[in-house]
């Protein structure tokens, strides 16, 4: 196979707000942490155990704006997009490098709260290439009685 993939696809819990840079010509930049965990059991203490790891996530323009609006620290999402190194030198003048999600597509999993939306709730799913609006769908609630799906 002569052609190379770059795609990473998380569903994890942000770790912060969307963080916003703001450039000349209208062009803008969000960022924020993303954690996944992974949970197995220890074969020799029965002991269960979580490992956290957290990913640097970087949106760009009109799907950086709906993250920043949308997503809030703790929302669940799902995040596609490829790896980036960057390379970068601190107040020391040694090189430093950060490896980020450049996000090419998502969906915010987690439900909104009525009180925040006036009794409904957004979902959205965008993609940059498009750089599609964010949808908003009204939260369904379902009575007890109506709730007979077998599954």
């Amino acid at each position: 196979m002569s052609g190379t993939l770059n795609k990473v696809m998380l569903i994890g819990h942000t770790g912060d707000d969307v963080k916003m840079h703001y450039f000349e010509g209208g062009n803008s930049l969000g960022r924020f942490p993303l954690a996944t965990n992974e949970t197995y059991t220890n074969k020799t203490t029965n002991e269960r155990v979580t490992n956290t790891e957290w990913h640097n996530v970087v949106v760009r323009n009109k799907a950086a704006e709906i993250c920043e609006k949308y997503l809030k620290k703790g929302d669940m999402v799902y995040i596609e997009g490829r790896l980036k190194t960057r390379k970068w030198q601190d107040d020391k003048g040694m090189d430093r490098y950060s490896t980020e999600i450049h996000c090419t597509d998502f969906t915010f999993l987690s439900p909104k709260s009525d009180s925040a939306n006036s009794g409904t709730g957004n979902t959205a799913q965008t993609t940059q290439k498009t750089q599609s609006a964010a949808q908003p769908q009204t939260n369904n609630q379902v009575s007890d009685e109506e709730d007979d799906l077998p599954f």
